[in-house]
C-alpha cells in the first residue's frame, strides 16, 4: 500500500498553505472562494454555486477557500460547511461536508458530508435547514 500523496493531495495541500499566508481581509477570502467556484466546470459549477448563494442567503458565514475549494467559517473562522469538487479529486460525485464546529452533532451517529450529484427545489430546503442548524 503506497503512502505516498496523489497529484490532486499535494495541489491541495499548497493550496491550504497559500491560503494560510493569505490577507485575513474579508473580501480577498471572498474573491478567493469566487475564484475556486470560477475554475469549476459542469455540475460542479453549478453545485458549489448554489451551495454558495443558500450560504450567503440563510447564515452569517464568511466565505473563504480551504485546501482550494470554497469553504464556509464562522466569526472564529473556523469552517463549518465546505464544498469538494468531483472533478478536482476525479471522483464520481462532488461533496458537500460539514466540520466539527457545525452543530449537527446528535445522538450517537449523525452524517459529517453528503455525496451531491444534483440540487433540486426539495434538497435545497434540506441543505438550508442543515445550514441553519449548523449555524445554530
Amino acid at each position: 500500500m503506497s503512502t505516498a500523496f496523489s497529484k490532486e493531495e499535494k495541489a491541495a495541500m499548497r493550496a491550504a498553505a497559500a491560503e494560510a499566508k493569505a490577507s485575513k481581509k474579508s473580501a480577498d477570502l471572498e474573491a478567493a472562494c469566487l475564484a475556486a467556484i470560477g475554475e469549476m466546470n459542469g455540475t460542479d459549477r453549478e453545485l458549489a454555486e448554489t451551495l454558495h448563494r443558500l450560504v450567503k442567503e440563510h447564515t452569517t458565514l464568511g466565505a473563504k477557500t480551504w485546501y482550494g475549494m470554497p469553504a464556509y467559517a464562522n466569526a472564529e473562522g473556523k469552517v463549518v460547511t465546505f464544498f469538494q469538487s468531483s472533478e478536482k479529486f476525479k471522483v464520481r460525485y462532488a461533496t458537500i461536508g460539514f466540520q466539527e464546529d457545525a452543530n449537527l452533532d446528535e445522538g450517537n451517529i449523525w452524517p459529517s458530508s453528503f455525496a451531491v450529484t444534483k440540487l433540486d427545489a426539495d434538497d435545497e430546503k434540506k441543505l438550508v435547514t442543515l445550514l441553519k442548524k449548523a449555524v445554530s
